[in-house]
């Protein structure tokens, strides 16, 4: 039986040095652990369902979503909390209505480019 190489790994400890260290530094100046939370509370589908209704339509009601993503409006309401705990949405009240968006354009745009690729990529 023939041996198969390993092609994913270096034999050498280190081939450009300089961006190695320019990227190390790069990466050591930001908060890695909160872009990680972001990508956890966007990695449930029900959320991710959520957020991109909410990227559609600047504000929903908590019952608008809970019907858009078929469940129950205590459920949606569930996954507003988290996502406005983790500072990722945005409500205000009307009555006895609560309305949500999202709470920056920079989420906004990582969800539209996540679904634009998503597209991109059944087409090939």
């Amino acid at each position: 039986m023939e041996k198969l190489k390993k092609i994913d790994s270096c034999e050498i400890y280190c081939f450009d040095e300089e961006k190695v260290n320019r990227v190390k530094q790069s990466i050591e100046e930001h908060d890695t652990l909160t872009i990680v939370k972001v990508f956890k509370a966007l990695a449930d589908d029900t959320r991710l369902k959520v957020a991109y209704a909410l990227c559609e339509e600047e504000e929903l009601c908590v019952c608008d979503i809970a019907n858009i993503i078929g469940s129950s409006t205590a459920t949606a309401s569930h996954h507003l909390r988290l996502l406005r705990n983790m500072g990722l949405a945005k409500y205000r009240k009307e009555g006895k209505l609560v309305f949500y968006s999202l709470h920056d354009e920079h989420l906004k745009q990582l969800i539209t480019l996540a679904f634009a690729q998503r597209k991109e990529v059944a087409r090939q």
